[in-house]
């Protein structure tokens, strides 16, 4: 009758029970975790680390793209300069083969004093490998002979080697009049100036604003009888506080 029955107090009984409870506890406690503070602090963190971030990369993105800007307009403004001293070293080589101009021949030469003093060293400029050969592209308001349009620099015109004509062989004791005559046949081929025309990374399209020779600095609107330089037409400001349109 005194004796206890199994489970009340020994080995295996519900003491047992309580004390392996506990323990499971402490070590379910003691296995690595974040607490709630911990994902906090965490959260706040990468919250502070990303804010930082993101204007950086803005800012990067903007500097990328006025990189390719400036490279668009270089790429045209060359494109437009070197088709410029070939226009010129076309009409020098017209005006060449005439003994005596007509007066719509005079007009159409070269009116700016600036101009002609190109027009008159551009065949001793090492740039200059070609002329225009083809003058019909230029009107009466475009005497200076700059690019009507883009699509001309796209597209190409028609040009000869310099050593053709009456500046090459022609006059030359070193050639005879027959083989001068057959420099003179030397058939044109187009040069194309530009491959494409670039986009404007500011806008996203391949649309630009124009200035002719005639337009002054300040002017708002482009003249059309030639394109002297071009610009963008974004209304946004550089990283260094200029505006895109004065590029």
């Amino acid at each position: 009758m005194n004796q206890k029955r199994h489970g009340d107090t020994g080995i295996g009984g519900r003491g047992d029970s309580f004390f392996s409870a506990s323990a499971c506890l402490r070590i379910r406690a003691s296995q690595p975790g974040f607490s709630l503070i911990e994902l906090v602090i965490t959260v706040s963190v990468l919250a502070i680390l990303t804010l930082g971030v993101i204007p950086l990369m803005q800012v990067s993105v903007k500097r990328q793209k006025e990189q390719q800007l400036r490279e668009a307009l270089r790429q045209m403004r060359d494109a437009i300069d070197q088709f410029h001293r070939e226009a010129l070293a076309g009409a020098q080589m017209q005006a060449s083969q005439q003994q005596g101009p007509t007066t719509a021949q005079q007009e159409q030469a070269p009116r700016n004093p600036q101009t002609q003093n190109q027009a008159a060293n551009v065949f001793s400029d090492p740039r200059v490998r070609v002329f225009i050969s083809d003058q019909t592209i230029f009107s009466t308001d475009n005497p200076d002979r700059y690019p009507p349009d883009l699509e001309s620099l796209m597209k190409g015109v028609s040009v000869l080697p310099i050593t053709a004509g009456s500046l090459g062989r022609r006059g030359n004791q070193n050639f005879t009049a027959l083989e001068a005559a057959q420099e003179d046949q030397t058939i044109p081929k187009t040069k194309v100036y530009l491959r494409q025309i670039p986009i404007d990374p500011m806008t996203g399209k391949a649309e630009w604003d124009f200035r002719s020779c005639y337009d002054t600095a300040d002017s708002t609107s482009w003249g059309g009888e030639n394109v002297f330089d071009v610009r963008s037409k974004s209304k946004g400001k550089a990283l260094n506080g200029e505006n895109y349109s004065d590029w």
